[in-house]
């Protein structure tokens, strides 16, 4: 079967100072069990990329997956950030509130990334 690129997009309340990779993390250990692993991730490679808007921070998790498990990679992701927090390396507590989370198209200008995705 042939991976698909595909989008996962979340907005998330997080306080001022929060540690903003810390939701990106969370979505790696979902997938991949640490988010320092070894080689290509086993079930979906990904690139997370986030945009803090006051109190909002805006998520879009780039993935590549193959069609009969999409389901369980956006269900991981889902989860993840529906915990809504994570342990950093420096044992920091970093914490977060998921406002909404979707599918989305993969955008033009992440076309060529999504492609590498699909080659891992």
């Amino acid at each position: 079967m042939v991976r698909e690129a595909l989008v996962q997009e979340a907005v998330l309340i997080m306080d001022a100072g929060a540690d903003e990779r810390a939701p990106g993390a969370a979505v790696t250990v979902a997938l991949c069990g640490h988010w320092e692993h070894p080689g290509p991730c086993p079930l979906a490679p990904h690139h997370t990329h986030v945009e803090r808007v006051g109190e909002q921070v805006h998520l879009r998790v780039l993935f590549a997956a193959d069609p009969q498990v999409e389901h369980e990679v956006r269900r991981r992701i889902e989860r993840a950030l529906r915990e809504g927090r994570l342990v950093g390396p420096d044992g920091v507590l970093t914490r977060w509130r998921l406002q909404q989370t979707r599918p989305a198209d993969v955008t033009p200008i992440e076309a060529e990334h999504a492609d590498r995705l699909t080659l891992s």
